[in-house]
Order: C-alpha cells, then sequence, then structure tokens
C-alpha cells in the first residue's frame, strides 16, 4: 500500500494530479479544513487549437482519480445547501461523499434516483448557477466556480456507468395511456417516471430524431449525440414508444389525441422554437440566420460533414453573431469549425453580464473567437445581390441596473462604426411555438404566448399537462427536467385518482 504524508504535511497539490495513488484511504481521514485546502481538479480537454478544427467533445473528463479527489473536497455540510440548488433534488452529499470513497456503481445509483439524464446534467447544466452557488466550500471561497466540482462527478459517474445493464422496477401495467408531446429533457424525463408507474407512453417527436434541443441545438463538441441516443434506446426498453416526424398541432391535435385516439393524459413539452429576431434593417438579406437554423443544420443535419450532409451551409468567412448565452458561445464556436476565417460576438453588455456559462466562455475565448463587448448591430449592409458584406453598429456604455438586475446598456453618441462581415447568426432567445396553444384553444396562455399550469403542472384543460421551456420559456436542461418530474407525478395522481 502506498505510504502517505500525515495531514500536517501532505502536499495535496501533488497529490491532486498523481495518478498512482490508492486516493480513497489517502484521503478518508482528513479534517473539513484540510480537504478545503484541495484545489478543485481541472477538466482535462483537447488542445484549443485542434478542437478548434473538429466536432470532437472538448471536454475529456476526468480519471477515477481525479473524481475521488475532487469528491473529497466536500465539506459534508448537515444543511445540504447543494441540494436545494438542484431544481431536480437530487441527493448530491451522497453521491459525492460515495464517489469520494471509490463507490462509484453506488452514486449513479443515488443520482438515478432523481434524474434519468446524468450523462447530459453533467455535461450542459449551469452547476455554477444551481448547485455550486450554493456549496459552502464556494462561499469560503468566493467562488461559485471554486465550489465542488458536482456536475463533472456526475459526468464521469454517468460515462463509467453507461456500459452496464441498469435495473429499472416498473410497476405493473395500469392500462392508462400518455401522450407527450416532444422528446426534449423534459418529455424523457416525463416519459422515464411515467413509464416505471406502470403507464404506455407514446412520445410524439416532430423531428426524424429524439432529443429536442439535446440534438438540434448543442454542438456535437458540447454534447455528443451518442449520449442522448442511448437515454433514448434506455427509454425503449423501458417500453416507452417513439413516433417521429409527427407535428401535434397539425398531423394531430391535443383533443384528437384524447377523443379520439384513447389518450387518457397529454403532456405538453414541444419547447421554445421561435427565434427572435432584432427587428433592424438588413435582417432579411442572404447571410442573415437565426441561431436555430444554423445549429438545427449543423447538429441535427451534420452539416458539418459535407461529404455526407444532405443539407448545405452557408460558407463563411467573417461571422457575426448576435448575443452573449450559451446558443450564442454555440455558435461561434460551430462557426469556427465550419471553416470560417473570423469569428466575432457582439454583446452590448461586458463579460460580466453575459448569462453564458464562465466555462464556454473560456473556451470560445481560447479557440480565438473574437468578443466586440460594449457593442450592438444596428443595422446590416448588403450589396447588390442581396448578400451579407458588413454590418453597422454603435458602442455602449453601462449606465444603472435594469429589471434583470444587470446594468443597462447606454449608446454612445457619435461612436458608429462598419465592421466587414458576410455571415449574421442572431443568438437572442426564442419565443414559445403556437402550434399546439393556437390549435388548442382550451389552453390559457400568457401574453407571450406561454402555456399556464398549476403546481402539479396541469394546464387549463383537464388531462393536459405541460412543461419545459413552452411553460417557463427559454431555460435549462435541469429546469426542464425538474418541469418533467412534477408533471409526472401529477399525470400519476390524475389517472389514479
Amino acid at each position: 500500500m502506498t505510504a502517505y504524508k500525515t495531514p500536517q504535511t501532505l502536499d495535496l497539490e501533488a497529490l491532486a494530479i498523481k495518478e498512482n495513488l490508492n486516493l480513497p484511504e489517502g484521503l478518508a481521514n482528513l479534517k473539513a479544513k484540510e480537504r478545503a485546502a484541495i484545489p478543485q481538479q481541472e477538466m482535462p480537454s483537447q488542445e484549443a487549437m485542434a478542437r478548434a478544427c473538429n466536432m470532437e467533445e472538448v471536454a475529456l473528463g476526468y480519471t477515477d482519480n481525479q473524481v475521488i479527489v475532487e469528491a473529497s473536497r466536500c465539506l459534508e455540510c448537515k444543511n445540504a445547501p447543494c441540494v436545494k440548488g438542484c431544481p431536480v433534488s437530487i441527493d448530491i452529499p451522497g453521491f459525492v461523499g460515495a464517489a469520494a470513497k471509490g463507490n462509484f456503481d453506488e452514486a449513479l445509483e443515488i443520482i438515478k434516483d432523481s434524474s434519468m439524464l446524468p450523462a447530459i446534467c453533467g455535461r450542459v447544466c449551469p452547476q455554477e448557477k444551481q448547485c455550486m452557488e450554493t456549496c459552502t466550500l464556494g462561499k469560503m471561497k468566493k467562488d461559485p466556480m471554486q465550489s465542488v466540482a458536482i456536475g463533472r462527478i456526475e459526468r464521469y459517474l454517468a460515462d463509467r456507468g453507461s456500459s452496464k445493464e441498469s435495473k429499472v422496477d416498473k410497476a405493473l401495467p395500469t392500462g392508462k395511456k400518455v401522450a407527450i408531446v416532444g422528446s426534449g429533457p423534459s418529455g424523457l424525463t416525463t416519459a422515464a417516471d411515467l413509464a416505471r408507474l406502470g403507464h404506455d407512453v407514446t412520445i410524439f417527436e416532430a423531428f426524424h430524431k429524439a432529443g429536442g434541443v439535446t440534438v438540434y441545438g448543442i454542438p456535437e463538441f458540447r454534447l455528443p449525440k451518442s449520449i442522448v441516443q442511448q437515454e433514448v434506446d434506455n427509454l425503449e426498453a423501458m417500453g416507452v414508444k417513439f413516433v417521429y416526424d409527427y407535428l401535434i398541432g397539425r398531423t394531430r391535435t391535443i383533443e384528437q389525441l384524447m377523443n379520439e385516439d384513447g389518450f387518457d393524459s397529454v403532456y405538453v413539452a414541444n419547447g421554445a422554437g421561435l427565434p427572435k429576431f432584432m427587428n433592424i434593417e438588413g435582417e432579411n438579406l442572404v447571410g442573415v440566420f437565426s441561431a436555430n437554423e444554423f445549429l438545427t443544420r449543423a447538429n441535427l443535419m451534420k452539416a458539418y460533414d459535407r461529404g455526407n450532409a444532405a443539407t448545405p451551409i452557408y460558407q463563411s468567412k467573417k461571422v457575426a453573431v448576435f448575443g452573449g448565452g450559451n446558443v450564442a458561445m454555440d455558435a461561434a464556436r460551430t462557426a469556427l469549425r465550419m471553416g470560417a476565417e473570423e469569428v466575432h460576438i457582439v454583446y452590448r453588455r461586458t463579460e460580466a453580464e453575459m448569462p453564458a456559462r464562465v466555462e464556454e466562455v473560456h473556451h470560445a475565448q481560447e479557440e480565438g473567437i473574437i468578443f466586440d463587448l460594449l457593442t450592438n448591430p444596428t443595422k446590416i449592409i448588403g450589396d447588390e445581390n442581396g448578400r451579407v458584406t458588413a454590418i453597422e453598429c454603435l458602442k455602449y456604455q453601462l449606465g444603472e441596473p435594469d429589471e434583470s438586475g444587470r446594468r443597462r446598456p447606454e449608446a454612445i453618441e457619435g461612436s458608429e462604426f462598419t465592421m466587414e462581415i458576410d455571415t449574421c447568426i442572431t443568438a437572442l432567445g426564442n419565443s414559445s411555438n403556437p402550434l399546439v396553444t393556437g390549435t388548442t384553444p382550451e389552453l390559457n396562455i400568457t401574453k407571450w404566448g406561454n402555456i399556464i399550469v398549476n403546481e402539479d403542472g396541469m394546464t387549463s384543460m383537464p388531462g393536459v399537462f405541460a412543461g419545459g421551456d413552452i411553460v417557463q420559456g427559454a431555460a435549462t436542461v435541469i429546469l426542464a427536467m425538474g418541469d418533467g418530474r412534477t408533471a409526472a407525478k401529477g399525470i400519476h395522481d390524475y389517472l389514479t385518482k
């Protein structure tokens, strides 16, 4: 057995990177203060310039020892504030504690009690604004990015367990049929919970593949599609049926599903798929795209595989992406990988106000994405053939905070300038798709078109529930999953009582 230094002289930096130690025994007896001194484990990743030329996953995942070291940083707080920051209330201290002891199978089972999509959530959830934000260790260090890396541990456990057969205890068949509209994270979560409870579940998907935003929106280099497909395969093994290329609201209405097709309940989780534009001059020029269209072509239809893809993609040299969220980062980094020589993020606030994950911003900067901050486009300029040639911009400064809590951008008079650009991608958020609500007048909606639900997820139409982006607006994967869990319980109660 490896000899260890006493905790008083333990070289934590060396221990954190060493790969040949039998770590559980080495860290088990450390006091909380000593565990808190262990540095957060860096995520191994592809080298920046190499990954900018391929679509393979950027982050490579922790090693066994890194997971043990990182999990050992947990202070085992009795009040578990991290759980309060998780929308699906995963027993974070439970799975992190098991991982710290090297009990990886046990740790994964603890996660799966609350989440069916750990490999996805471990990659794309904004942990730094949820569970990590409330972590005591991060508060001690006054930086949520130095909290226990909960998502990285979750990802490791999910990936390690992906090759093992997962046993799912299912209740006896209830004889009740449930239709789910949309196969994004919310729909998949609801389907899993309802299938476990013995209900007959069918998911109707408008596209030719399941996964929703995880397949058409999030790039391969951030979330490999094979991971999403594995989750779909798991649901099919549980008896969940998938119907593709089926547009509820056009192919069939909610009312027809219930009154003619024999479904006892319906869960609407069709997302918020209508892109927002800036409504500036020139947005109708050739070379202007919504991030939705651009990313769908690149991700779902694999336009990056030019030799085999059936869908065309615009050939760009100089790209400007409008926005500062995760979708903007995804679009910019995808454009770079599609062959653009120069890619700009044009954002009217500073980096501190960007809603994108810190890690995604950092990766984009490493890859050479140019950040034009405190800048906003006012006009898109085209040539005689109607193709984009440049954008006209204004410089901004920050004023007082607005209703979102971020400082309000204020235009600087006389600061106009022109930037040579041939492609513009707007990544300014989405609004709700009116296809379902427009054909189901019984559903009460907000002025923004979002479906109104009660605390159980039920809409104004008996037996019809809703959740995810169609209720919350554009939100996160884990929030959509939280809605799915709430709705699954509500549907089960409705069907059995």
